[in-house]
């Protein structure tokens, strides 16, 4: 039916219902009329009257009767209409059930089937495969998983059944909302972490590689002998090695001994490895200014190798005493790990300054394979203050945002400054004692990252380990 047909048949409707409520109208008043003359002029008009009361008010009950019968009623079903779908029902794994997210590899047979094999092994545990990535190897190929697999899923159960359907090789570690994103975007990510800071490579090598152990070796040693071997500018891809220039000289070697490196994984790194070096040295110029409790103001910044200068003047006047208990051999020797210590290549450092820009106290956050190291070095004269309190604090809530499992300090046993200052921190610590050196190890988990907000902050009074 058009348009112009559907509006003439509406009006055509129109005119006639209202022909129909006019002769309504004309009857009601026609009988209206006669029931009144009746009541005013016939004998018996007060009975009449009567008799429509009675009427009236028994069609009014009944009336109510039957809607109260009748109106809960369901509505007649209409066989023109299909009956309404019933509800979905769950779908396994996205109710209200807990799920676990998992980073998964495994070398699989390059032959059809293979992969079919494996995402049925999954689908029998109930594992959601929410991204797949394939890297080809010159036998077999290596397929990384991003899962959603039900929280009482045991790791074991799953490795066992993915090597059941033909994986070698597997690796399993637990994934977060990070890992949602695609690779291409992870990349991106990856590398705008590391052109912020020289210090991020490391970091964002671990990020992409998962599980390995990253060796940046210089170029020369404490006493100038030659350290690491020649590496061509393109690196070296092995099994479960991949070596590289080091952008700071040196030589760079990451390892991975339960599962192989694979090309697309190598030209990745080595991209990284290429935009550190063609970018140099970079460190962040972010700066926050401290209250001590007596009133003076220190700045907290990040150090590099451009500090090296005043960090040897800081050495100049720091007594042997504090200078041993730091470096926990020969004060002359001090001097020589400032370039290793300064460089981001090896970890981050922090450094105060005073209002007139002198430099009195550096703290070390040092990555050292899965775990990392942390060093403090306050001037005497500044000690007693809170600094390094505040430092430890900061680095340590450092280790936590970048993923560090665990944080230890070295130092010796009567170094109570160290000692009270990892215990203010609030974390279970282990301690190792032996020949007179102490090794205290904090897991970092949970501890709250610092506030980026701040301009300002006034050290707590009771701090006061140096």
């Amino acid at each position: 039916m058009t348009e112009a047909t559907s509006a003439r048949s509406s009006r055509r409707h129109s005119w006639r219902r209202d022909v129909v409520e006019l002769a309504a109208l004309f009857t009601a008043v026609a009988v209206a009329d006669a029931a009144a003359n009746a009541v005013a002029h016939g004998p018996s008009g007060p009975e009449l009257l009567c008799a429509a009361a009675v009427a009236l008010l028994a069609t009014t009950g009944f009336h109510v009767w039957w809607a109260r019968r009748h109106g809960h009623a369901p509505p007649p079903t209409d066989t023109a209409t299909p009956a309404a779908a019933p509800p979905a029902a769950a779908t396994p794994g996205t109710g209200a059930r807990q799920t676990a997210l998992w980073r998964m590899r495994t070398t699989v047979r390059d032959a059809p089937g293979s992969l079919a094999a494996l995402c049925t092994a999954l689908a029998a545990l109930e594992v959601d495969i929410l991204s797949l990535q394939t890297h080809p190897l010159s036998e077999g190929t290596v397929d990384e998983f991003l899962l959603r697999a039900p929280a009482g899923l045991a790791p074991a159960e799953l490795t066992r059944a993915v090597a059941d359907a033909g994986g070698a090789h597997g690796w399993l570690e637990r994934a977060d909302a990070h890992d949602l994103v695609d690779a291409p975007t992870r990349m991106l990510s990856l590398a705008t972490r590391t052109a912020l800071d020289s210090a991020e490579l490391p970091l964002a090598l671990r990020k992409l590689l998962g599980r390995c152990t990253i060796h940046s070796v210089p170029a020369r040693s404490l006493t100038g002998q030659p350290l690491a071997d020649e590496v061509p500018a393109e690196g070296v891809l092995e099994e479960h090695t991949m070596t590289f220039r080091d952008p700071s000289g040196g030589s760079l070697t990451i390892q991975r001994p339960q599962l192989p490196f694979t090309p697309t994984e190598f030209a990745r790194v080595r991209a990284l490895v290429e935009l550190d070096t063609r970018l140099g040295q970079r460190v962040p110029p972010r700066r926050e200014v401290l209250t001590l409790p007596e009133g003076n103001a220190i700045t907290v910044r990040r150090a590099g190798t451009d500090d090296l200068a005043a960090a040897r003047a800081m050495h100049e006047r720091c007594s042997e005493r504090t200078l041993a208990q730091r470096y926990h051999g020969p004060v002359g020797d001090a001097d020589r790990y400032l370039g290793h210590l300064l460089s981001p290549r090896f970890g981050r450092t922090l450094a105060v300054e005073t209002a007139s820009g002198r430099l009195v106290a550096l703290g070390h956050l040092l990555w050292d394979g899965d775990e990392t190291e942390v060093a403090l070095l306050v001037e005497d004269a500044w000690q007693q203050r809170g600094i390094g309190a505040e430092l430890l604090r900061r680095l340590v809530a450092m280790a936590a945002e970048t993923g560090c499992e665990s944080v230890y300090a070295i130092t010796q046993a009567s170094n109570t400054g160290m000692v009270t200052a990892m215990r203010g921190l609030g974390l279970p610590l282990d301690y190792q004692i032996e020949e007179g050196t102490l090794v205290i190890t904090a897991r970092p988990s949970g501890v709250p990252a610092h506030r980026e907000d701040r301009t300002a902050l006034r050290l707590r009074d009771g701090s006061r380990h140096g």
